[in-house]
């Protein structure tokens, strides 16, 4: 007896045959998004750096083969699982439509990478060229537009990695490449073991390329340790970092501003205090945050003779953060040394200042999405020289806030003989959120790629002392007055990463412009029957 098939059967057979073909389709794009989880999963502040390896094997699975356009958008689905959790701090407070704007736009960078890397996936040794190709994209990244957005470069989430040592070698492009060469190493290897169970069949020169890719960035930063090195050279120098917290969270603390400089001078006074007392040794110098003291002290009569009573009372040079207003002209962001005995005698004017932040370009367009614009009234200007400052002895490297992120702003003043970097921040604008781990993490990075300590002052986030090693020795709690003193090493030799400065990033990008062009080449070979 024969079974009868019912309209209900052929219903379902066709429901589960459409199931079917749907699932393999969904996997490549859940499986990119998931890739760009892992990758900010890997950044501060977890301690999971090694989570980028998965992430980088992942992805490279989704391209590998692709075409283009699915490279793109496979790309955009991985830039979006990484950037819109990384960068919701930047909506703490103004809300969610600039938060999205960012990370939208930072997507769209890492998806037109993704093409390259697509278009790259199909040539022998192709994780060599994918890690190059998103090592030009970080490099685009973070110069267009608006002098640049370089947040989310991997290196910044390495500062706890094996890899770490490879920064003194080559600086964040060596490390971001090699990073993301053994995440896609991983993959090749994934890749030709399965083969190898289908066919039985395994290449010399494929075993090759995925033990070099695979092992050749952890023997390079095995070999490169000796680079790390936290010995004084030229001495010790005792630093002091103060953190006076601000009086609320969010965009007000700008109508804060005399309560923010109080916060500053009353915590330096108390440390005054403490050295007086015996509890602590005296500081050669004083580190206040950015913006701790949002009043001009050359116009403000009050602001100054706060400022001038609190240096004069732990009687040591003292880097300030003051809101400069010029009679004409723009804003300046200006960290200022302030003399016992001479009041201020040097400035220095931040010279990567904050798109959307401290100036406000496309106004007009800007306004249609959000209001809070406005609250930027007066735009702030760049500075043009490089900042060091001589503290009792010690020259000191100037890099204010979001200047850490850029190679270059934090690499100029070694080479203008800074043997100690200062990082002077302020992150009260957003709130609790990971935002000042991520920017200690890049200190981090810095303090090993310049064999430098980092001091980190901030008025209301992590403040911290960081070894040239990277380590940190001490820190603060959020949101939480308070001062750290400590001895610090002082260096003055440059790392190969110094002395090279742009050249390893340019090879690697002549590398991937390479590898884009040999593709190019190949494609149209195939399209014409060659």
């Amino acid at each position: 007896m024969s079974a009868t098939i019912t309209p209900v059967d052929d219903l379902q057979s066709a429901r589960a045959s459409r199931g079917g073909r749907l699932l393999p389709r969904l996997a490549r794009p859940a499986a990119a998004v998931l890739a760009g989880v892992l990758l900010y999963l890997s950044f501060p502040p977890r301690p999971l750096w090694w989570l980028v390896l998965p992430g980088f094997a992942l992805l490279g699975w989704c391209l590998h083969g692709r075409r283009l356009r699915a490279g793109f958008g496979l790309g955009l689905l991985t830039g979006l699982g990484f950037m819109l959790p990384l960068l919701h701090w930047t909506g703490e407070e103004v809300g969610p439509v600039p938060w999205l704007a960012l990370a939208v736009a930072e997507a769209l960078f890492v998806a037109v990478g993704c093409i390259g890397i697509a278009a790259v996936s199909r040539l022998a040794w192709w994780p060599v060229w994918a890690a190059a190709v998103w090592t030009l994209d970080e490099a685009v990244r973070a110069r267009v537009p608006f002098g640049g957005f370089p947040w989310g470069k991997i290196a910044f989430g390495q500062a706890d990695s094996v890899f770490l040592p490879l920064a003194a070698v080559g600086g964040t492009p060596l490390l971001s490449f090699a990073v993301v060469l053994c995440g896609f190493g991983l993959c090749e290897a994934v890749r030709r073991f399965l083969a190898y169970r289908s066919t039985g069949e395994l290449p010399r020169a494929a075993v090759a390329a995925v033990a070099v890719t695979v092992l050749a960035p952890l023997a390079g930063a095995l070999a490169a340790l000796p680079l790390v090195d936290d010995s004084a050279e030229d001495g010790t120098a005792t630093v002091a970092a103060i953190q006076g917290n601000v009086p609320r969270l969010g965009l007000d603390f700008n109508s804060q501003r005399r309560a923010v400089l109080d916060n500053h001078a009353r915590r330096t006074e108390q440390l005054a205090r403490e050295v007086k007392a015996g509890k602590v040794p005296q500081p050669d110098f004083v580190l206040w945050p950015e913006n701790s003291s949002d009043l001009d002290p050359y116009r403000n009569a009050d602001a100054r003779i706060v400022i001038d009573d609190a240096v004069k009372a732990i009687n040591a040079p003292t880097v300030v953060g003051a809101v400069v207003e010029p009679d004409t002209g723009k804003l300046r962001n200006t960290l200022i040394q302030w003399d016992p005995t001479g009041g201020p005698v040097a400035t220095y004017d931040k010279r990567h200042i904050q798109p959307f932040g401290e100036y406000m370009p496309m106004r007009s367009i800007a306004r249609i999405f959000s209001s809070d614009v406005d609250r930027v009234a007066r735009d702030f200007g760049p500075g043009k020289k490089v900042g060091v400052f001589d503290l009792a002895g010690t020259r000191v490297g100037l890099v204010t806030c979001y200047e850490a992120a850029f190679d270059d702003a934090v690499r100029d003043t070694v080479e203008h003989g800074s043997q100690l970097i200062a990082v002077p921040s302020n992150n009260a604008t957003f709130g609790r959120s990971e935002m000042t781990y991520q920017q200690l993490a890049m200190s981090r990075v810095r303090a090993v790629e310049h064999s430098r300590s980092v001091v980190v002052p901030v008025t209301s986030g992590v403040s911290a002392v960081i070894r040239p090693d990277g380590t940190i020795v001490q820190q603060t709690k959020m949101f939480t007055a308070d001062a750290l003193v400590d001895e610090v090493p002082l260096r003055s030799s440059l790392t190969p990463a110094t002395r090279l400065g742009t050249l390893p990033e340019g090879l690697l990008v002549l590398v991937a412009v390479g590898g884009l062009g040999w593709a190019a080449v190949l494609s149209v070979r195939v399209r014409q029957g060659r």
